[in-house]
């Protein structure tokens, strides 16, 4: 399946730093408390929520602590495998273009 974005990488940096920081205020933490419980550093959780940049490690981090950990489950995880129809099966919805005497 094929997915058309209208962001840029750019704006997923940005949307998923916004996010994040809505959800350390919704648990009522401070970017100093998330850093005591991440193990993030303080100026890395200031600049990715200003910039989204942040290395994958402390947005993993950042996560588990967010409980959002189990969202990067499905990243990239492969499409399952569609069986392939039978010939017969292939054969059978072709149209009969012709009729019999």
């Amino acid at each position: 399946m094929i997915s058309l974005s209208i962001l840029t990488p750019l704006e997923f940096l940005t949307r998923i730093a916004q996010n994040a920081k809505a959800k350390r205020l919704s648990l009522n933490l401070s970017q100093q408390n998330l850093s005591l419980r991440s193990g993030v550093s303080l100026g890395s959780i200031k600049r990715f929520e200003r910039t989204g940049k942040i290395s994958l490690e402390s947005l993993l981090k950042l996560a588990l602590v967010l409980k959002s950990l189990e969202s990067f489950n499905s990243l990239f995880a492969q499409d399952p495998l569609q069986s392939l129809p039978s010939l017969d099966a292939i054969v059978k919805q072709i149209p009969r273009k012709r009729g019999r005497k």
